[in-house]
């Protein structure tokens, strides 16, 4: 995806021409799609953790996971890593796959 600043000096367009960056998108036929940025950056984020060393913290918060049980009431949150396997779905590619290939 591009940054729209990058947009704006591809086109020669400035700030003080007062163009939104919807009508920019538009005209240029660029579709920003949220989501598709978010699981790129995850899918980045998860390659950089994956190659770090196994005792590194963030490796740990990763991959690691709590023993027992929660108490009743609220739903479990979404771990990193569900996330990382939903991504990898989408991708067609296993949680496996995607560590090797970081």
């Amino acid at each position: 995806m591009f940054e729209m600043s990058v947009l704006r000096k591809i086109c020669g367009i400035t700030r003080k021409d007062r163009r939104r960056n919807v009508d920019m998108l538009k005209e240029l036929s660029v579709e920003k799609d949220i989501v598709d940025l978010l699981q790129v950056r995850r899918m980045t984020y998860f390659g950089h953790v994956n190659r770090m060393d196994n005792d590194r913290f963030r490796k740990l918060l990763l991959h690691g996971y709590t023993h027992g049980h929660r108490s009743r009431g609220r739903p479990k949150k979404k771990r990193a890593i569900d996330n990382t396997r939903e991504d990898c779905e989408d991708m067609n590619v296993s949680v496996l796959q995607a560590s090797r290939l970081s």
